[in-house]
């Protein structure tokens, strides 16, 4: 059981991540840098021989995140996306997201994004009141938020946007206006994120404080389940905790993570799952440019995982989607019986309301269990 797999699938997933922002916002901990645009010309050098080595595989989903991918100036994006173009191979009918942030984005951006073969773009709104957006720290006002939707849609088609609720101060009403307002957009897809105090964050060190209080627990219950049923009757389908999405246009790309295809991944603090191994690159843009310049390698952290590991996490990554997970195919594909290796844990879910099998070797979330979603993964874990 603790052996390690011998066939892996091949990733035919990638993420780049481009760690470039205007602003570092006070809620943010990810891999970024701010006010360095000294730096860029070394990262476009460093990620193109960092990918060099992969040799131009052959990708279904790539995935370009940040930090702010659409803050380079339309010169440099355009090398960029060339040179990603030049390092990937993306199949017939791939999906290609770029990251972007709303005062970024302008006609010969978004026109330059749809040549290069740009067909999905997840745009950060968070949200469309002017006070909040102030709170969160973020650079746009609602009318440059709605007008960059309605470009990235009229010329790229397939447009996505993350909103935040549970923002300090912020109302039930207020956050259901955020929703009204976002599903008058031609939208395909929504990601909505309860706000985290992430340690080392500024947002973290007001909270301790004392300069800002999240809403209640109920209150933020009450936010999500009312978001569920907002969404829904907008013909937006929840298909994983956070995500909602029209029609076909669930995104391929985070699927591949929660379905544990395997993904190649660069850049600062970029995570990726190949043959089995799990790396992360470190997550200083300096250090990581240090080593990539001097032949060493980006990688921080690595570690080969188990039968029982991969199995264990497919299915708690998997119990997020709200389709559920068939444990047959689970069983077939890891050589793994999570149906017998966590039948305590999952009894104890299904007997506290958490857990519904709908037919045999299939599991998934309760109504109520879609609340406590993390409790169940985690029991899934071991």
């Amino acid at each position: 059981m603790d052996s390690l797999v011998d066939v892996w699938p091949t990733p035919r997933a990638a993420y780049l991540h481009v760690p470039f922002c205007r602003h570092r916002c006070g809620y943010c901990n990810f891999s970024v840098v701010a006010d360095r645009d000294d730096l860029i010309e070394r990262y476009l050098k460093a990620i193109d021989k960092e990918l060099r080595i992969l040799g131009r595989p052959v990708v279904d989903t790539l995935f370009v995140g940040g930090g702010t991918p659409t803050h380079f100036d339309i010169k440099t994006l355009d090398r960029f996306l060339g040179m990603v173009g030049q390092r990937f191979q993306l199949a017939d009918a791939g999906e290609w997201t770029m990251e972007a942030n709303p005062e970024d984005i302008t006609s010969e951006k978004i026109t330059l994004l749809a040549e290069y073969g740009v067909n999905r773009i997840s745009l950060g709104v968070q949200s469309f009141n002017p006070n909040k957006l102030a709170l969160l720290e973020r650079g746009h006002s609602a009318q440059v938020a709605t007008a960059a939707v309605e470009l990235a849609a009229e010329v790229i088609g397939n447009v996505s946007i993350d909103l935040i609720f549970a923002a300090p101060g912020e109302t039930l009403a207020d956050w259901l206006t955020d929703l009204e307002l976002a599903i008058q957009l031609p939208l395909q897809h929504l990601s909505t994120y309860a706000l985290t105090f992430e340690k080392g964050t500024r947002f973290w060190s007001r909270r301790e404080r004392g300069d800002l209080q999240s809403p209640t627990e109920s209150c933020e219950v009450d936010m999500y389940q009312r978001t569920r049923q907002v969404l829904a009757e907008s013909l937006f389908k929840h298909y994983e905790i956070s995500s909602f999405a029209k029609s076909d246009a669930r995104c391929r790309h985070n699927l591949a993570y929660w379905q544990g295809c395997g993904w190649y991944a660069a850049g600062p603090g970029a995570a990726r799952f190949v043959e089995g191994k799990r790396e992360v690159n470190h997550r200083s843009t300096t250090t990581y440019l240090r080593r990539m310049e001097s032949g060493q390698c980006p990688t921080a952290e690595t570690e080969k995982i188990t039968r029982e590991q991969y199995a264990r996490e497919r299915a708690a990554f998997g119990v997020r989607m709200i389709d559920g997970i068939d444990l047959d195919v689970l069983t077939s594909e890891t050589g793994i019986s999570i149906a017998e290796i966590c039948s305590d844990s999952i009894g104890l879910s299904i007997s506290e309301g958490l857990v519904e099998v709908p037919s045999p070797h299939w599991i998934k979330l309760s109504e109520r269990g879609i609340l406590f979603a993390d409790t169940v993964a985690s029991r899934l874990l071991g």
